[in-house]
C-alpha cells in the first residue's frame, strides 16, 4: 500500500508546505495554512485533452472551420466573450456576493435553450425548487433547460453523460468536491481537481462550461491563481450591489479582445442590457455646476461618455484628503500636483473628492484632461459649459497628449449631440472631423483652461 503524504497548503494562493506554517511565506497571509492528503496519482486518465494520441501538424493546415461561436441571446454579453461562446471553451465568471452572477447565467441559459440548445445548469447552492421559483420571477423557464441541485463531481458526470448537454454551468466551484480528494469543498485541492475535471469535459465532449467563482474580500477570485490560468476566458460582474447599473468585464479571454465591457441594469424582472450606455451615464447630468466635466473613455472598442464629478475644499485637518471612485487613486493624485506645479492652482491646502458618476470605473489616461477640468472647475467654483467634452492624456509637464481611436469618440460626442470637444492638437491631423462640431485641439492644460474659463 503507497504511503499516504500530508501536505499543507495555503487557501489564498495556493503555496505548498510539509508542515504548517502560521504564516504563509509566499503571500504573507496568517492562518490559511490547510492541511491535505496526497493521493498518488490515478491510473487510466488521457494523457491529451482530446483523449488520443497526438502529431504536431502545420498551423497553417489546421481546420478552424468546426469551431463556431454559437449567440448567447445578449448583445452585451456576446460582445465581452468576443462575439459569442466557443465550443468547448470554459469561462469562469467571479464578482461579489449577490451582484447577479446566479441571475445573469440563468437568464443566458434560457436563452441558449430558446434556440434550441440543452443547457444543464448545476448548482450547489440551490435546490431545484429554489432555481426554479428565480426562473419564475426571471420569465426562464424552457423545456430544454435541465437543473440539477447536486455538489458531488462523480454525480454530476453521471448526469453529463444521461443529458448530453450542449452548454453547462457550475454554481459554484468552491462548493463542488471530488470524492477522491481527501479536504473539504472549496479548498485549494478540491478547486483544482475539480476544474481539472471540467476542463477536461469540455474539450472532450466541446461542451461550453461555465463556471461561477466566489471572490475574496479584495475582490479576487477565490482559491488558487492557477484557476485562471486553467480557463479560457475571466469575466468578472462589477457594480454596486445598491445601484442598478452591473458591468461585466473580461480580464482574460482567449478568443476575444479583454477591454470589452457589457453594460447591464438591475430590475425587477432581471438583467437588461443597455444600449446607450453614455446617455444612460449622463442622464442625470447637472448643467453648469461647478466640478462637473464629461469624457470620453474607450472601453474596447465602444466610446462611452461618462461624467466626472470634483469637489474641492479647504481642509480642517493637518493632512488634505485625497479621495477617488471609479479612479486611480495615484493618477488623481499626479493630477493634483500637476495642476499646483504647472497651472498655479494651489489645491496642496485643499480636501479634494474626484468620482465617476454611474458607477463606471475608468482606467485608461485619455481620461486626464477631463479630471483636470473637473478639480479647477470646483476650485475656481465656476461652471463648464455643458456642450464640452474633454479628452486628453496630461504629462508631468503639462502638456496635453495624444490618444487612440480619436474618430470613434468624437462621433459618439457628436451623436449624444455635443457642439464642442476638446482633444490634444496632434489629434486634429490624419482625419476629416464629422460636421456639426467643433473640435479644440489644445497642448497644454493652461492652454485648456485659459479657453475653458474664458471670461
Amino acid at each position: 500500500m503507497a504511503k499516504t503524504k500530508v501536505k499543507f497548503i495555503c487557501q489564498e494562493c495556493g503555496y505548498e508546505s510539509p508542515k504548517w506554517m502560521g504564516k504563509c511565506p509566499s503571500c504573507h497571509v496568517w492562518n490559511q495554512m490547510v492541511e491535505e492528503v496526497e493521493r498518488p496519482a490515478r491510473a487510466g486518465l488521457p494523457a491529451t485533452l482530446s483523449g488520443v494520441g497526438t502529431k504536431a501538424e502545420s498551423i497553417a493546415e489546421i481546420d478552424i472551420s468546426q469551431v463556431p461561436r454559437t449567440t448567447s441571446g445578449s448583445v452585451e454579453t456576446d460582445r465581452v466573450l468576443g462575439g459569442g461562446i466557443v465550443s468547448g471553451s470554459l469561462v469562469l465568471v467571479g464578482g461579489d456576493p449577490g451582484i447577479g452572477k446566479s441571475t445573469v447565467l440563468l437568464q443566458t441559459s434560457h436563452q441558449l435553450a430558446l434556440q434550441g440548445y440543452v443547457v444543464l445548469y448545476v448548482s450547489g447552492e440551490e435546490s431545484a425548487q429554489q432555481i426554479r421559483l428565480r426562473a419564475e420571477r426571471l420569465r426562464a423557464v424552457s423545456p430544454n433547460l435541465f437543473i440539477l441541485a447536486e455538489t458531488d463531481l462523480t454525480q454530476i458526470e453521471l448526469q453529463i453523460e444521461a443529458v448530453k448537454p450542449d452548454f453547462l454551468v457550475i454554481d459554484s466551484i468552491q462548493t463542488v468536491y471530488h470524492p477522491a480528494v481527501g479536504s473539504t469543498p472549496g479548498s485549494v485541492g478540491q478547486v483544482r481537481e475539480c476544474t481539472g475535471h471540467l476542463l477536461r469535459i469540455a474539450k472532450t465532449s466541446g461542451i461550453a462550461t461555465f463556471i461561477v467563482g466566489h471572490v475574496t474580500k479584495e475582490g479576487a477570485i477565490a482559491g488558487p491563481r492557477l484557476l485562471e490560468h486553467m480557463v479560457d476566458a475571466v469575466l468578472y460582474f462589477e457594480g454596486e450591489r445598491h445601484h442598478t447599473y452591473r458591468i461585466l468585464r473580461a480580464v482574460k479571454n482567449r478568443f476575444g479582445s479583454t477591454n470589452e465591457i457589457g453594460i447591464f441594469e438591475m430590475e425587477e424582472a432581471g438583467l437588461r442590457e443597455v444600449e446607450n450606455p453614455s446617455e444612460l451615464f449622463l442622464s442625470e447630468r447637472s448643467k453648469g455646476v461647478p466640478g462637473s466635466a464629461v469624457v470620453a473613455a474607450l472601453e474596447g472598442t465602444r466610446p462611452i461618455l461618462v461624467e466626472i464629478q470634483a469637489l474641492v475644499s479647504p481642509t480642517t485637518f493637518g493632512n488634505p484628503r485625497r479621495q477617488a471612485t471609479g479612479l486611480d487613486h495615484n493618477r488623481v493624485s499626479m493630477m493634483l500636483a500637476v495642476l499646483e506645479k504647472r497651472s498655479g492652482l494651489f489645491v496642496g491646502s485643499q480636501d479634494a473628492y474626484v468620482n465617476v458618476a454611474g458607477g463606471v470605473r475608468l482606467d485608461e489616461p485619455a481620461v486626464d484632461l477631463g479630471v483636470a477640468v473637473a478639480i479647477a472647475s470646483s476650485f475656481k467654483d465656476q461652471g463648464v459649459s455643458p456642450n464640452d467634452v474633454f479628452i486628453g492624456e496630461v504629462g508631468l509637464a503639462g502638456e496635453i497628449r495624444g490618444v487612440s481611436r480619436i474618430e470613434q469618440r468624437v462621433k459618439e460626442i457628436q451623436k449624444l449631440g455635443f457642439s464642442r470637444c476638446f482633444i490634444p492638437s496632434r489629434n486634429l491631423r490624419g482625419w476629416t472631423p464629422p460636421a456639426g462640431i467643433e473640435l479644440i485641439g489644445v497642448d497644454s492644460i493652461q492652454q485648456a483652461f485659459e479657453i475653458v474659463f474664458r471670461g
